[in-house]
């Protein structure tokens, strides 16, 4: 079953995707947010398109690991999903995803004008890989 990722931001929705054997996350796409429905039936075709069976969602905590504004909205974008997908849907902790996806891109030699528009891409991947290694610890 392939599980995709979202890194939700108020302006681009950042999405990946994990292979079938759900060892590998790779960047899919970026979705610039338009509205609400727009962005939500966006997902819902992404997710049929790639018969994806979960659906991984980062939550951006404080850095004290409290809920703040960010981290409403997205509960509340992840909320609108679960009401029209009838996959699982899992909030994750997404506290350093971004900045470890730009230290991924600057270590891979990626421009700094390329790599701003690939790392809400990037950094989904980075949230779902993450989600994905912690689910084989607890499984092998």
């Amino acid at each position: 079953m392939r599980i995709m990722a979202l890194d939700v931001g108020d302006s681009r929705i950042g999405v990946a995707l994990s292979d079938p054997l759900e060892m590998l996350a790779s960047p899919l796409t970026i979705i610039k947010r338009l509205n609400e429905a727009s962005d939500v039936q966006n997902i819902v075709n992404l997710m049929n398109k790639h018969k994806a069976g979960r659906l991984i969602v980062g939550l951006p905590l404080s850095l004290s690991g409290e809920t703040g504004m960010q981290a409403e909205k997205v509960k509340t974008f992840a909320d609108k999903l679960a009401s029209v997908l009838s996959v699982p849907i899992e909030m994750v902790d997404e506290r350093f995803s971004t900045v470890t996806a730009r230290e991924y891109m600057r270590e891979t030699g990626k421009k700094k004008d390329r790599f701003n528009k690939k790392d809400d891409a990037v950094a989904a991947a980075v949230i779902l890989q993450s989600y994905l290694d912690d689910a084989s610890a607890r499984h092998g």
